[in-house]
């Protein structure tokens, strides 16, 4: 058993002789993987720990929508990927049983630019996501508001974007503007919620708490991802 303490035990190395603490059901042929420059000998695996998921990072953009290259810091970093473990998530602090994560492997997941912990894998970059950062998942290869969903007690927002002019005519939206960003709008998913029923439903309109949304482009319209305690009045 080999566990990477490099990464503050957000994942653990599991071996070819077997990793009981996350339930390894098969013992496998013996392998090396090379993680963060470290090569380590017997592992067969990577798995996240605790409430983490492991996601394999999308490539970044290379190219802007006016057909020019990017290289180098000028490319686009994605906040999604495609998850490739899930850990057995964070337990009740009285019954001790674990809170289920609602994501499967292989499904799509898009999280804030600020969150996760990057680590390289066999020379590919990934990151190490908390549950809780997870602001919207989606299956298939493209993500659409089709394709995507909200999970636990969050609802995506469509939130319309009010322009502005200044003095030289020149058209601001409000999100690109010094006054705060809106946070009215129309319910467009809602997640199943936690312990509770959800309390808003599609097509309701919400108020909720200023600069507490999460932006997720999606279509090319502007959503956002908002926490049901931080919903103040739905109309």
């Amino acid at each position: 058993m080999k566990v990477l303490f490099a990464a503050a035990s957000l994942l653990a190395l599991d071996s070819a002789y077997g990793f009981t603490g996350f339930n390894s059901q098969s013992r496998k042929t013996a392998l090396n993987i090379m993680v963060e420059g470290r090569n380590v000998e017997g592992a067969t695996e990577v798995k996240a720990a605790g409430n983490f998921l492991l996601v394999k990072v999308a490539n970044a953009i290379e190219e802007s929508q006016g057909g020019i290259l990017l290289a180098g810091k000028s490319k686009i970093q994605k906040t999604e990927g495609t998850v490739v473990s899930v850990g057995p998530g964070k337990t009740h602090p009285e019954t001790g049983e674990p809170f289920e994560i609602p994501i499967q492997l292989g499904e799509g997941v898009v999280y804030g630019r600020y969150d996760g912990t990057e680590i390289e894998i066999e020379g590919t970059k990934h990151s190490l996501i908390r549950d809780d950062d997870i602001l919207v998942k989606f299956s298939g290869p493209d993500l659409t508001l089709e394709s995507c969903d909200v999970i636990r007690d969050s609802v995506l927002v469509y939130v319309e974007q009010k322009e502005t002019e200044t003095e030289g005519g020149l058209l601001l939206t409000k999100s690109s503007s010094s006054e705060s960003k809106p946070s009215t709008g129309k319910v467009v998913k809602v997640g199943p919620g936690v312990f509770d029923n959800m309390a808003v439903s599609e097509g309701d309109y919400i108020k909720f708490r200023d600069f507490m949304g999460n932006e997720v482009e999606l279509d090319g319209e502007e959503y956002s991802v908002v926490r049901m305690a931080d919903i103040l009045a739905r109309f």
